[in-house]
């Protein structure tokens, strides 16, 4: 009882830390990164369900703004289905984003020279 229990410093945690994941990805094989140091790609499932929402979710979007706008300007359907068709667009491109690899780089990269910004 009569023991020093002050706080672990940062330095001290950070230390336990590291020897904790050290030990963990040494008992799994691996550090969830592949060879490159990268996250590895999404596996099928998810790529499937990543695409699955994003497609559903542009066209829900879509027409609830055509809908609140019909009902606000009472044009009822016309705008429903332009932005039906605006939804259906932006999902189709978020899937070939998704497919390609495009969603996931940050910033603008230019396919002529490798990834490589010339500023």
């Amino acid at each position: 009882m009569g023991e020093d229990t002050s706080p672990p410093t940062p330095n001290e945690v950070g230390e336990r830390l590291r020897r904790i994941r050290a030990a963990q990805s040494d008992e799994a094989g691996t550090s969830g990164l592949d060879a490159s140091g990268q996250r590895p790609a999404l596996s099928g499932l998810g790529a499937a369900m990543r695409i699955g929402v994003e497609l559903v979710s542009a066209l829900i979007v879509g027409v609830g703004i055509g809908y609140g706008l019909d009902h606000f300007l009472g044009t009822r359907p016309w705008l429903m289905v332009l932005f039906f068709f605006l939804g259906s667009a932006a999902g189709i491109l978020n899937v070939w984003r998704a497919v390609s690899g495009q969603g996931y780089a940050v910033g603008y990269r230019d396919e002529d020279d490798g990834g490589k910004n010339k500023d």
